[in-house]
């Protein structure tokens, strides 16, 4: 029995309740979701211009601006503005590598189930993504940005560092 990927799988279903919610109810008070998933997963789908920008994974972020989010069993979508273009991306859950909605203090980190992708070249050997939070001034060098869908931020955030923040900080103690 494999419990770790049944344990996954279900979490992934907390990804998938959440954005239903979203869907049917709209995200209210200061509630958002930083949702990073691996862009050469196999059924992920974005345009070209965003897969030679993101080449292994990107974040991206549902707050104020987003339309059409369609949720389904195996996979959601959802448009985005990215350089003030609408730009509709498919992500299948099992692409998804870490959620965290920072309103709540809760995350998720998911492992990318690497024997799915059934092509070499869409393996990202020793990629771990992690959610990323908006910071101050930081040295990172990593390339990841967010896709914001801030009203005032319409494009996708200029190459800036960023803080990479264990999602264990977010989650509640008991």
């Amino acid at each position: 029995m494999k419990y770790a990927e049944m344990v996954e799988d279900a979490l992934r279903g907390v990804v998938r309740r959440a954005l239903q919610a979203a869907f049917t109810d709209g995200l209210h008070g200061n509630h958002h979701f930083y949702i990073t998933f691996l862009t050469r997963f196999p059924g992920t789908e974005l345009p070209d211009h965003l897969l030679e920008r993101y080449e292994h994974d990107m974040t991206i972020v549902l707050q104020h601006q987003y339309w059409d989010l369609k949720v389904e069993e195996t996979y959601f979508e959802v448009s985005l503005s990215f350089n003030k273009l609408p730009t509709r991306i498919h992500v299948p859950y099992a692409a998804v590598t870490s959620f965290a909605d920072p309103s709540v203090q809760f995350g998720l980190q998911f492992e990318p189930q690497m024997d799915e992708i059934a092509d070499a070249d869409h393996a990202v050997p020793g990629s771990q993504a992690v959610a990323r939070l908006p910071a101050a001034d930081d040295a990172s060098e990593d390339k990841e940005t967010d896709a914001t869908t801030e009203a005032e931020d319409e494009a996708v955030a200029p190459e800036k560092a960023g803080e990479v923040v264990s999602l264990d900080a977010f989650r509640k103690k008991s």
